[in-house]
């Protein structure tokens, strides 16, 4: 069987380390990724994070595969211009995509169709074709207009999903809560994990 093939967009709003750390999650899965990271998320896991993380997306490319040993074409990183990459069209694009973190500008391009860059394009066709979109929305609080252009995509079929980690398996660090929203976000896309214990079940030891 082919590996599963999702799209995964960085964007500029906090919360780097939820899309850091869903990569390496679904390159663990054996997922084959095609990954995009914008200019301002670039900024953002510069100040958030120890990732000295290139500039050019074939130097990420090879950044992030060595980092996270990545098989041999197993993770595809574009630049905002790469018209000719397979996430441009319904030809050929994966069979989800998730904006992970997705700030409030991504929000409102995607609602309304703007398809300026990439990420703006490849959540585009996904709408067009029917596909699996995810957006991980990263603010608080929200306004009247994020709330408009949450509420039009999720009649759209969009997941919004909030970064709002639970506390109920007690955490006991930050990337206990970090693995919380990963994992809502794994269920979603029906990939197995087992980073946090399920509702009712003991932790995993």
């Amino acid at each position: 069987m082919k590996p599963d093939r999702i799209t995964l967009a960085i964007t500029g709003a906090s919360g780097a380390q939820y899309g850091l750390r869903l990569l390496q999650c679904l390159l663990d899965a054996g997922c084959r990724v095609y990954l995009m990271v914008s200019q301002p998320a670039q900024v953002v896991i510069a100040t958030e994070t120890d990732f000295d993380l290139p500039g050019r997306s074939d130097e990420q490319q090879r950044f992030l595969s060595e980092y996270f040993k990545a098989a041999e074409n197993q993770l595809h990183v574009f630049g905002r211009d790469q018209w000719m990459s397979p996430v441009a069209s319904g030809a050929n694009t994966a069979r989800s995509m998730v904006i992970c973190p997705c700030s409030s500008a991504t929000l409102s391009a995607i609602a309304h169709g703007a398809s300026r860059d990439l990420i703006e394009r490849a959540a585009d066709v996904m709408l067009k074709e029917h596909r699996q979109l995810i957006l991980l929305h990263r603010e608080m609080p929200v306004s009247a207009i994020h709330l408009e252009n949450m509420l039009k995509l999720s009649q759209l079929g969009v997941t919004i999903m909030p970064a709002s980690p639970g506390f109920y398996h007690q955490p006991q660090n930050v990337n206990a809560l970090i693995d919380f929203v990963v994992a809502r976000i794994l269920d979603h896309l029906n990939i197995e994990h087992t980073l946090i214990p399920r509702w009712g079940e003991e932790p995993h030891q």
